[in-house]
């Protein structure tokens, strides 16, 4: 089984996450042949580098370089993949041609959000238009988010994000990252998301300062990149400012997320967070916008809670409710560890995508 893996950049998101999950197994497991293709030297995730995957850059010298088709299609020449599976939108577009001319089997893995509204104007939702019908199979990582782009049930598949628990073995001591923030005996509530059009940091910020005119015992951090940015600071009342930590990029979030009493995830669209997985993976309780395939992920009262999109009121209230009970807290986060281990391992992940490489091979014997 032949494999050629194609994604528009390497940088810190969540599909770039699942993607370097899964071939670090392949390539464990030794059980196909495959190379990576990117076209961008943005490599946030350097395992790639350390296990040895095979990594082809087919460089854009603009946003539509269309030379990109024409390298693409030479080198699925020379490689001879019996897949093409693609990870975003972009490569989508450069990759469902090719395949049909070359009579590749081509999977579009661009689903990886579930946009509330869809039409021409959205970018991804046009692309997925005209990537579908040309698409031997469709994967999604929610099974909202298929629905949202509205995949043909007939050939797509919703694989969930896989969490892969050799991350949290070698953690950082508390101690140390705790030196580092400075929180005293605050109570610590973070959200881990880069800022940007699709995070609400807005509302987060909101809600943090709301709970902040009734007590200054809490500490909020934001990580992720663009999370140390003017233009997240300037939402920041000067009064509270000793009340945030605004650290950007940092490589090991695991550790920061372990320091954690709270995790939230405010967000105006989503698919299946990684940051959701890992607050539960880390036993954390999470606080996340309903919406999108959030809801599959978390259960509300269980293994935390789920609020109304932008409404700052809520996210403060459902914050305030865990500050004030450590017991719940401890409950939710045990029960989110579990449903991740049960649910969302990165064993189970790459399994169901063997599968149906397997299925799709055989259906064209």
């Amino acid at each position: 089984m032949r494999i050629l893996f194609i994604i528009n950049t390497l940088g810190t998101g969540g599909k770039e996450r699942r993607l370097t999950e899964l071939l670090r197994v392949l390539k464990s497991r030794n059980e196909t042949d495959f190379i990576l293709v990117t076209m961008s030297r943005d490599v946030h995730y350097k395992e790639l580098f350390d296990i040895g995957i095979d990594i082809r850059y087919l460089l854009r010298g603009t946003k539509k370089d269309i030379s990109i088709f024409r390298k693409l299609y030479n080198l699925c020449r020379e490689y001879d993949p019996d897949i093409l599976h693609c990870w975003d939108s972009m490569s989508a577009i450069y990759s469902a041609g090719i395949c049909r001319l070359l009579q590749i089997i081509f999977i579009n893995g661009m689903v990886t959000n579930a946009p509330a509204r869809q039409n021409i104007f959205n970018k991804h939702w046009l692309r997925a238009r005209l990537t579908f019908p040309l698409a031997d199979y469709i994967i999604g990582n929610s099974n909202a988010g298929l629905k949202a782009y509205r995949a043909p049930e007939r050939k797509s598949r919703t694989i969930y994000n896989g969490f892969n628990f050799d991350r949290i073995k070698h953690l950082v001591p508390r101690d140390v990252i705790k030196r580092e923030l400075q929180p005293g005996e605050s109570v610590l509530v973070g959200m881990v998301a880069s800022h940007s059009v699709n995070k609400d940091y807005k509302t987060f910020i909101e809600a943090a300062q709301k709970l902040l005119m009734k007590r200054r015992d809490i500490i909020f951090l934001a990580i992720g990149k663009d999370t140390d940015s003017d233009d997240l600071r300037r939402h920041i009342n000067q009064q509270f400012t000793g009340n945030f930590r605004l650290l950007g990029i940092k490589t090991g979030v695991e550790s920061y997320i372990n320091v954690l009493d709270i995790c939230v995830l405010s967000t105006f669209t989503e698919g299946i967070s990684n940051s959701v997985l890992e607050y539960m993976a880390l036993g954390k309780p999470v606080i996340a916008s309903s919406g999108g395939g959030t809801g599959e992920l978390i259960i509300m009262d269980k293994t935390g809670f789920l609020v109304n999109p932008s409404d700052a009121d809520d996210l403060a209230a459902k914050i305030d409710i865990l500050i004030n009970d450590p017991v719940l807290r401890d409950e939710m986060g045990s029960e989110g560890k579990k449903r991740v281990e049960d649910f969302f391992s990165v064993k189970q992940m790459v399994e169901n995508y063997l599968d149906l490489y397997a299925s799709l091979l055989i259906s064209r014997i």
